[in-house]
């Protein structure tokens, strides 16, 4: 694999193809600094080759786990498209990255495979053991987010790994991860091959099973924090990568109870134990509904019985499941991330998210103080420093297009926007990044937004949704006592201050709780000010929201 080199932002293009059992991937990503850790992929493509059904061929003149002259033939066009892409796109040779899984691993021709790769694209392939597979896709999973704990599992079209990631216990955890890796012949592929034969299906859910609870104990023993969380009433969280398991996450985002869904994108989905062990609901739902399901293709849900097979050996393997998390990266996403220095690689990605006023980093954190003095002690601790940056960049921004426009974008941007193929973001995340920056400029959204906008206050809860709205009025108020971008660090906390209390007796009857806001404005930006409209803008803090939580704010004499 090519090295990464920080201080060469020159030739910092990275070419990745991962040679999978269900489908070839291919992927340009940029890593120059300093946004190295988003990973940012610039390039994608799938070429619907199956190698593992390649490998399996009923043609009269096929032979049993060897690649046809066809097959080959095809592979090797494919690759040659690839590198020409790539030379496009202007990456060096040096820079492009090709590896094989299960099926590579399993062929008996793969010496012809490689040799006619090799002749039409002049690229290398690496097939990895399933050891280094196992940890390239966990680290491609664990590189979407800041912090991770927890089962990681990828499930291929040949096999399915498992092992135990947590980022804040050793400095060498990755190196841990991937000497604990299993690799489990029961991809979905080959079992939706093994399950239509019935005298092998038995024998087969038999030994996936006692494979897949044999390594859950194993990583039990092996690992402290993982058999503490196995005995606790919480129970274990799990990352899921691979087609497989996107899959068997797109069925669960089709029939969450927040309808329609949405955030489209399956990296950063989440949901309960309580739904990730009702397969039988899954199952039923693939077979019955007739429709399109989003991020489902048809050869997914021709191979969905057998994701459930695993699913259900995976509950039965682990005695209580927290919440499943569903990741966007796996192989190729691993390989880059893996090349990142160590402190690049555990930085926080959400500090790095591009976009936003081109304001110093000085001035953005002083105005990111001022939002945080207007919040009272105890608030949710989602409301991270890096999350208040990123809206301090934004309160600015297009100041000259209209509310709604503005509304509308702020809404999208997360979601479907620059930030929506990015990591470091949960759906949660999204949420609250889409419901702050919408609410700065008064939500102003027309009925179809307004529909996706009270679902993401769903997702997230009536009371996040409470701060998000407090946020973003805070943020507007700002805006309208500083209507021009500051130009130092100092020009916020010399015009305004706020001062928060928690108080009740709030609201037209008293029966209210919540914040009361005191602001303090210079008189120098006073002149032509409306001191009612900005104290009326917090009125409308809570406004839909199951909550009696409430906000009273007044301008000081």
């Amino acid at each position: 694999m090519s090295p990464f080199d920080p201080s060469d932002t020159i030739n910092a293009l990275y070419g990745l193809v991962d040679m999978g059992s269900n489908g070839i991937r291919f992927s340009i990503s940029d890593l120059s600094p300093p946004r190295s850790r988003l990973l940012q992929c610039v390039y994608r493509e799938r070429a619907g080759i199956s190698l593992y059904d390649a490998l399996h061929e009923s043609a009269p003149d096929s032979k049993p786990f060897h690649f046809s002259k066809k097959t080959i033939l095809k592979v090797a066009e494919t690759l040659a498209r690839f590198k020409s892409i790539c030379d496009g796109y202007g990456v060096y040779e040096r820079n492009i990255s090709v590896f094989a899984t299960e099926a590579m691993r399993t062929a008996e021709n793969r010496d012809e495979m490689l040799g006619a790769i090799k002749t039409a694209s002049g690229l290398t392939v690496d097939i990895l053991s399933p050891g280094m597979e196992s940890m390239f896709g966990a680290m491609g999973a664990r590189s979407g987010f800041e912090h991770v704990d927890g089962l990681f599992m990828d499930l291929g079209g040949g096999s399915v790994q498992m092992t135990y990631v947590n980022s804040s216990t050793e400095v060498t955890y990755d190196i841990l991860a991937a000497e604990a890796a299993k690799s489990m012949p029961f991809g979905a592929a080959k079992l939706t091959e093994v399950l239509t034969s019935k005298g092998d299906s038995h024998e087969a859910k038999k030994e996936l099973k006692a494979t897949m609870k044999e390594t859950f104990e194993g990583l039990v023993d092996r690992f402290p924090k993982l058999k503490e969380q196995a005995h606790h009433d919480h129970g274990i969280t799990i990352y899921f990568c691979g087609g497989g398991f996107r899959g068997y996450g797109s069925m669960l985002m089709h029939t969450d109870p927040i309808q329609p869904y949405p955030i489209p994108a399956i990296g950063g989905y989440s949901a309960p134990g309580n739904r990730f062990i009702n397969w039988r609901e899954m199952l039923r739902t693939n077979n019955y509904e007739e429709s399109k399901i989003f991020g489902m293709s048809k050869r997914r849900r021709e191979q969905f019985p057998a994701i459930v097979t695993v699913v259900q050996a995976l509950v039965e393997a682990v005695p209580k499941v927290k919440k499943v998390i569903f990741c966007s990266g796996g192989n190729r996403e691993g390989v880059l991330y893996m090349k990142l220095p160590p402190q690049v690689r555990e930085s926080n990605p959400l500090g790095l998210l591009p976009g936003g006023h081109t304001l110093s980093k000085s001035i953005i954190e002083g105005v990111t103080g001022t939002l945080i003095s207007s919040l009272t002690p105890g608030y949710p601790n989602i409301f991270s420093r890096e999350i208040l940056n990123y809206v301090s960049k934004h309160i600015w921004l297009d100041m000259g297009d209209p509310d709604d426009a503005n509304s509308a974008k702020a809404l999208h941007n997360p979601i479907s926007g620059p930030l929506a193929g990015l990591p470091g973001m949960t759906h949660e995340i999204r949420a609250v990044l889409a419901l702050i920056l919408c609410s700065r400029w008064g939500s102003d959204l027309g009925p179809g937004d307004r529909r996706r906008a009270e679902n993401l206050q769903a997702l997230i809860g009536h009371e996040l949704g409470w701060w998000c709205q407090y946020i973003g009025s805070v943020a507007q108020s700002l805006a309208i006592i500083v209507p021009a971008p500051p130009s130092s660090e100092k020009t916020i906390g010399n015009v305004v201050s706020f001062h928060p209390s928690t108080s009740h007796g709030l609201g037209k009857k008293g029966h209210k709780v919540g914040i009361r806001l005191k602001i303090d404005i210079a008189a120098s930006a006073r002149n032509g000010l409306s001191v009612k409209s900005l104290e009326d803008l917090y009125s409308k803090v809570g406004k839909g929201l199951k909550t009696d939580w409430k906000v009273e704010a007044e301008v000081a004499e």
